[in-house]
C-alpha cells in the first residue's frame, strides 16, 4: 500500500452524553467513508469523556456494547477505526484503544499504561501492562493514549524493537498545555523517524477546554496536516516509504548505543 489516506475525527467530546457522542461518531465515520479514508482515528474516551466516577457503569466488555458498535461502523464504512473507550475487565476498567480493520475485525487492543494522576485516572482505572504493535497493510504500527506522549520510552521501543513506521495517538489534551502537545508530537516523530498520527478532542469537556490541533507529522518532523481548535474532521494522504528514506539518510536508529541502552 504505497499511499494511506487518514482522517482524524477531532470531536467535541460531550461529558457523559453517550447518545450525542455516538451520533457524532456515526456521522464522522460516514464522512471518512465518503472521503475514501483507509484509517479513521478518534480522540481519547470519545464516547463518555472523563466520567471516571461512573466508569464501571459506562464501560463495555470486549466485543460487546460500544466495541460491537464500532466494529459494525468499520464494516459499513469500509474503514479501519481506532480511538479509546472504557473497557470492562472483570472487576477492573481500562482506558482501552481497540483497532478495528475495515472488515470489522478487532486486530488488537492497547490499554493505557501511564495513568494521569491529575485526572485521578489511577483511582478508577487499571493500567495497561504492555505496548501494542500491529502488523497492518501499510506497515508495523504502534498505539498510544494521551499521557503516554510524555514518556518517550514507549515510542523508542516501537521504533527500535518493533521497527514501527507509524504511531497512532488518541488524546484528550487540554488547551492550557497546547505548546507541550505540539512540541512533544514533533519530537517523537523526529527522534523515532516515523509518522505520528495524533487525534485530540476540541472544545469544552466539563470544566476543561481541549486543545484540538490534531495532526499528522512525517518522519522529518514536518506537519502534513493540522487542525485548528474547533471540532472538525481532517484528512491527508501519506507515503509510508518516507520512513525508509528518512532512516536511510540519517541513521540515528542504527547508530544508537545498544551496548549501553536496553534496546
Amino acid at each position: 500500500m504505497p499511499k494511506l489516506t487518514i482522517s482524524l475525527a477531532q470531536m467535541q467530546v460531550v461529558l457523559g452524553d453517550v447518545s450525542r457522542n455516538t451520533n457524532q461518531m456515526q456521522k464522522m465515520v460516514a464522512e471518512a467513508a465518503r472521503r475514501k479514508s483507509n484509517l479513521l482515528v478518534f480522540p481519547e474516551l470519545f464516547i463518555t469523556g472523563y466520567t471516571l466516577e461512573e466508569a464501571r457503569e459506562r464501560s463495555d466488555e470486549l466485543s460487546k456494547g460500544m466495541f460491537a458498535e464500532i466494529s459494525t461502523l468499520a464494516t459499513k464504512g469500509n474503514v479501519a477505526i481506532t480511538g479509546s473507550i472504557l473497557e470492562k475487565r472483570g472487576l477492573e476498567v481500562a482506558n482501552s484503544m481497540p483497532f478495528f480493520a475495515p472488515n470489522g475485525r478487532m486486530l488488537g487492543v492497547y490499554r493505557k499504561m501511564h495513568l494521569f494522576g491529575l485526572f485521578d485516572e489511577d483511582q478508577y482505572l487499571a493500567p495497561g501492562q504492555s505496548p501494542l504493535v500491529l502488523d497492518l497493510p501499510w506497515g508495523t504500527t504502534g498505539l498510544a493514549i494521551c499521557y503516554d506522549l510524555r514518556f518517550p520510552e514507549i515510542f523508542r521501543r516501537y521504533a527500535i524493537k518493533e521497527n514501527a513506521k507509524m504511531v497512532i495517538i488518541s488524546a484528550e489534551w487540554p488547551l492550557a498545555r497546547l505548546a507541550h502537545w505540539r512540541a512533544l508530537l514533533i519530537a517523537r516523530a523526529i527522534e523515532n523517524q516515523c509518522f505520528i498520527v495524533a487525534c485530540n478532542a476540541a472544545g469544552e469537556a466539563g470544566d476543561t477546554v481541549m486543545a484540538g490541533h490534531s495532526m499528522i507529522i512525517d518522519p522529518w518532523g514536518q506537519i502534513v496536516v493540522e487542525a485548528g481548535e474547533t471540532p472538525q474532521i481532517i484528512t491527508a494522504d501519506i507515503e509510508l516509504d518516507e520512513v525508509t528514506v528518512a532512516r536511510g539518510k540519517i541513521t540515528a536508529l542504527d547508530d544508537i548505543r545498544k551496548d549501553i541502552y536496553d534496546y
